[in-house]
């Protein structure tokens, strides 16, 4: 697959559709996969004829977190700056000036909740599945999920996630609040949804985000404390990547 392919942009009536597109490996994270995003949300921030974004995974999975072998070369490699490089397509779309929805089509794991969590709307289709899942890989929560998931839907819920394996399935994440609702067609449901911003004036649009930043915790902007959390987790994360836990399922997830 060229690296181009991994990640589908196409624009309709006003909504700009971004598809992270390798369904072999479960649309995991990769750095090149996370560098297309970022362009791909950028280029519709630029298009002054996109007034709203959606975000889908091609296949059966949403994403299916960050790719092993990329998490193990970035602890082999200077962690910190190998994280970033991985948390760069979702850390665009949480700091995007547009409105933005996940359309979750599949599982979310790990950096792919943290895809989903980053938008401001989630449409669950019937087969998404909201799983941490850090722990279980002997990893620390990274990319600021510990802020998003408290944010989204509160301490007891996230941390039964975080510390207890709780997973959400479609219906779980509408009760829970992870998901506004549940849809046959999630990506559907997405661009009727987004028919919304799209019809207003993009100015308009943009500054109401604007302000909803500005006032959901009075006194800094809401991806301003996005990245300050990244920043938090970011040490912790880095320092688990490089314990023989997380090497020991590393090596067992490399001879499947």
């Amino acid at each position: 697959m060229a690296q181009s392919d991994l990640v589908l942009y196409s624009v309709a009536n006003r909504v700009a559709l971004v598809t992270v597109n390798d369904p072999d490996r479960r649309n995991a994270v990769t750095g090149e996969t996370s560098a297309l995003l970022r362009g791909a949300v950028e280029r519709a921030e630029a298009d002054p004829d996109v007034h709203a974004v959606v975000v889908t995974g091609a296949g059966k999975a949403f994403c299916a977190g960050a790719d092993l072998s990329a998490l193990g070369a970035a602890g082999s490699a200077g962690a910190e700056s190998g994280l970033q490089r991985l948390y760069d397509g979702f850390m665009a779309v949480g700091s995007c000036t547009l409105p933005t929805i996940a359309a979750v089509n599949g599982a979310a794991v790990g950096a792919g909740l943290n895809l989903a969590l980053a938008a401001d709307v989630r449409i669950a289709g019937p087969a998404a599945l909201f799983d941490a899942r850090f722990q279980k890989l002997g990893l620390h929560p990274g990319g600021g999920a510990t802020w998003m998931l408290q944010r989204a839907i509160g301490p007891q819920a996230a941390r039964a996630a975080l510390l207890f394996g709780m997973r959400f399935d479609a219906e779980a994440a509408v009760r829970h609040g992870l998901a506004l609702s549940v849809a046959d067609d999630p990506v559907a449901a997405a661009l009727e949804l987004a028919a919304g911003p799209a019809a207003a004036p993009r100015e308009v649009v943009v500054a109401t985000k604007a302000t909803m930043r500005a006032t959901a915790s009075l006194g800094s902007l809401d991806d301003e404390q996005h990245l300050l959390a990244m920043r938090t987790e970011l040490g912790p994360q880095a320092h688990s990547i490089q314990s023989p836990a997380f090497a020991d399922r590393l090596a067992a997830a490399r001879q499947k």
